[in-house]
């Protein structure tokens, strides 16, 4: 027989059998430090978020970076210093990038160790849990419900085991394992215990990769980022004609000395380039991730802070997230003719010999701890979502089930009814009862007799309440989907105020039809004895009517149903199955954390919605204002008029975005911002945009013709007339800024009345107006340039309320006081 055993490689010279000595006690020290020193250990990494280097690498050498550095050697070569400040730009690009990512990452590494499945590894016959990365070949795993397979093997004990492998295969159905089955990392325990041994570790075993790509940090499959991309395709294919236009102007139409030309071909072309739009966006997201984590939040995926931002149905399971974990063993209802002794020790008993306790099981062993020297089982059947009960066989003393009571009982008889009367006061309620069949038999139970009720305490979270009020005052429905019994849970909801809590609906009764069910789930918010199988359904009816959905859970029968969400949303203490696939994991397990991570990814849209305003205003009115010079020169050669030379100096248009666009968009990307995210995040923008960025570039470009004095003016003429169209430029570009901040809030009028006093400084004092060649003593130039500018003004004004009357947004002036969700900010 021996021959027949697997064996296995431990050294060059040394070969062990997998033993029962083996399987009980598991590698020695000796042997993992043999299989560490030649390499075989689950060497695969923590977490597939960029190193430092390639931080550093992807937000050094960017397009706009390019852009900027090309432009800036022009302008050196020009011998103006001055004019070439907007390299600072470069630097502070990647430097506040490079900064930022990195704290991000930092933080998100951190709460992934944290929130890290950990296995429960035999070694010198002690079970240990140990970090996924310690696992070597060969060691012994052992395995509970909801635990997730770290590494492929072979099993080598089982009781009843099944394994879940949707994550792999896409079935949802459990497959039974016993001894010699191959099981792979990444698939779960949907029920049932066992060990395995590890036969493939690391970059070997068959989800490695799969994982690898599954936990990356990244910002694909975002609306808010897609749209980004299309306002950067457009404002490329603004900026190429523009370009040629303004080059071909400034170099051969105007007539300047090549200094001079340069120097406007580069005013021109550096403020088509939105330089601070990617990095805005990337600093918001970051900045979210570092909040979050500070709340002990890991986000898996970037996108799950916008996605739960746009979700408009929550749906929540009962145990752990509107109650504790925590239970109490409040009471035992004894069945007529049944013996409280008996029934005690048959609860001790079942309750000392599961290795896999779940929170009621842990109660009963709390309150009845002694055992009652029943020996060792003859028969198990663990606990499954599927028939919602467990058991354990002791030959002579009887056949033991606990579970549901509406499951195991005749709902017509007066224990069942009685089950139910104390589960409408919102306790959880289990049967224990005999059977007349060992529970591994297939027919089991067979014929039920119950014994007691099992009456469980579970203390509704404090801040439950708090959150659901918070949904409901957001629009956002919150439905209760939850295996206990209907009753039970509609009681809970009740105690909450949750619209429809006492209207429980019980999942044995909802319709197979598609649209029937998406009916039912749609009206109904409280549903108790779901199925795993019926959870995902839910979800799909839900997302078949338009919802996008938001699923939280910590036990292994919400694994599907969070996989099929547009968001999964994990408490920290639930199975490693459900942390594996959701896209948030509340490691603090507080549902109350949920309205803060909503808080931030309506932090997040809105504020880069306004951010994207101000960005490609500023590029639409540069690519217009260059365009309408360009064609000017163009039509000059023709009808023999003087043509105009760009109007601005680099240094120009460097103070133009300081307090338009530069301050007041790093503050807007970070400020408080509770407005629901909505989609058509790219039309909204170019409504306003496009519009404002044309009334600012035609108007500058009126002023500056208005003024300008010929190719015989004075140098001194020049800058006035410059200086004249800046100040049009500026007053548009500044009320621009105050119509994306609204509704405004103290600090936003402080904000506004400081960009306003910024721009006084620099147009006043003498030292500034010289280093930055402004010159406004021009009574009638200054005059016309605000005329104009406040012509603009009254134009940006009435797009604004135009716009909104035209596309039914509601327009403020000022936020109302429940605008900020408090402590998000």
């Amino acid at each position: 027989m021996a021959s027949d055993e697997p064996t296995v490689t431990v050294g060059p010279s040394e070969t062990i059998t997998t033993d029962p000595e083996h399987v009980v006690n598991g590698l020695t020290t000796e042997q993992v430090a043999e299989r560490v020193a030649s390499g075989e250990t689950n060497d695969v990494p923590d977490r597939a978020s960029r190193s430092v280097k390639d931080i550093v690498r992807a937000n050094v050498f960017t397009r706009i970076n390019a852009i900027l550095g090309v432009l800036f050697l022009i302008v050196l070569f020009t011998g103006s210093i001055i004019d070439g400040m907007f390299g600072l730009l470069i630097i502070a690009n990647s430097g506040i990038g490079i900064i930022q990512e990195v704290r991000a990452k930092r933080t998100l590494d951190k709460l992934a160790i944290v929130g890290q499945a950990k296995p429960v590894v035999r070694r010198d016959g002690i079970s240990a849990e140990l970090s996924p990365r310690e696992v070597v070949l060969d060691d012994i795993i052992e395995l509970g419900p909801g635990d997730q397979l770290v590494v492929d093997g072979v099993v080598v004990d089982a009781a009843a085991l099944e394994l879940d492998e949707s994550l792999l295969t896409g079935e949802a159905d459990a497959i039974d394992k016993t001894a010699g089955s191959t099981v792979m990392s990444g698939s779960f325990v949907a029920s049932g215990s066992g060990a395995y041994r590890a036969t493939k570790v690391g970059r070997d075993a068959y989800a490695a990769r799969l994982a690898d790509e599954a936990s990356k940090f990244t910002l694909v499959h975002s609306e808010l980022n897609s749209g980004i991309n299309k306002i950067l395709k457009f404002i490329t294919y603004l900026m190429i004609p523009a370009g040629l236009l303004i080059i071909y102007n400034q170099l051969f139409s105007s007539g300047e000395a090549l200094g001079p030309a340069l120097s406007g071909m580069v005013a021109a072309l550096v403020p088509m380039v939105p330089e601070g739009l990617v990095l805005m966006t990337s600093i918001a997201f970051a900045v979210g991730v570092i909040r979050l984590g500070r709340r002990q939040c890991l986000v898996q995926e970037l996108p799950a802070i916008e996605g739960l931002a746009r979700v408009d149905v929550v749906c929540a399971d009962k145990t752990g997230t509107l109650t504790e974990n925590g239970m109490r063993l409040a009471d035992i209802v004894v069945a007529d003719g049944a013996d409280l002794d008996v029934v005690r020790a048959a609860l001790a008993a079942l309750a000392s010999d599961d290795p896999r306790p779940n929170a009621s099981v842990l109660a009963i062993a709390e309150a009845l701890p002694n055992d009652p020297g029943w020996g060792e089982s003859t028969a198990v059947a663990p606990f499954s979502s599927a028939k919602k009960w467990s058991g354990q066989s002791y030959g002579r003393r009887g056949n033991w089930l606990l579970g549901a009571p509406d499951v195991l009982l005749d709902p017509a008889s007066d224990f069942a009814r009685q089950a139910e009367d104390i589960g409408s006061k919102g306790l959880r309620v289990l049967l224990l009862a005999s059977g007349d069949r060992p529970v591994d038999d297939p027919d089991a139970p067979g014929t039920v007799t119950p014994q007691a009720l099992v009456v469980l305490e579970q203390r509704i979270r404090p801040d439950a309440q708090e959150t659901l009020e918070y949904f409901a005052g957001q629009k956002v429905e919150v439905k209760v989907i939850s295996g206990d019994n209907a009753v039970s849970v509609g009681a809970v909801a009740s105690s909450l105020g949750l619209p429809g809590g006492d209207a429980p609906v019980d999942a044995r009764t909802l319709p197979q039809d598609p649209d029937a069910l998406a009916e039912t789930v749609g009206s109904a918010t409280t549903f108790g004895r779901v199925r795993p199988d019926q959870k995902r359904a839910m979800v799909g009816a839900l997302q078949s009517r338009g919802h996008t959905v938001a699923m939280t859970g910590d036990g292994v029968n919400d694994v599907l149903a969070l996989k099929d969400a547009d968001i999964g949303v994990a408490m920290g203490a639930g199975s490693p199955a459900t942390r594996s696939v959701a896209q948030i994991v509340l490691l603090d397990n507080k549902f109350a954390t949920l309205p803060y991570v909503v808080g931030e990814g309506r932090r997040v849209i809105g504020n880069i919605e306004r951010v994207s305003n101000l960005f490609l205003t500023k590029t639409v009115y540069s690519v217009l204002l260059a365009f309408l010079i360009g064609v000017s020169g163009a039509l000059s050669q023709v009808f023999d008029f003087e043509p105009l030379p760009y109007p601005f100096l680099p240094r120009h248009v460097t103070i133009a975005a300081w307090f338009t666009i530069g301050i007041p968009a790093f503050l807007l990307s970070l400020a408080p911002n509770n407005e629901r995210a909505r989609s058509g995040f790219v039309s909204r923008v170019m409504r306003l945009a496009i519009p404002s960025g044309v009334v600012t570039g035609v108007a500058t470009f009126v002023c500056y013709v208005l003024v300008y004095g010929g190719p015989d003016q004075t140098e001194e003429q020049k800058i006035q007339a410059g200086t004249s169209a800046l100040i049009t430029l500026i007053m548009i570009a500044l009320w621009v800024l105050a119509v994306v901040a609204r509704p405004y809030q103290w600090w936003k009028i402080v904000l506004l009345g400081g960009s306003l006093l910024g721009y006084v400084v620099l147009f006043s004092v003498p030292f500034t107006r010289e280093f930055f060649a402004l010159d406004p003593s021009n009574a009638a130039y200054s005059a016309i340039a605000v005329t104009c500018g406040a012509i603009g003004v009254v134009l940006v004004e009435v797009i604004w309320w135009v716009s909104g009357r035209l596309h039914g947004e509601h327009r403020r002036l000022f936020a109302a006081p429940d605008d900020l969700l408090p402590g998000v900010h």
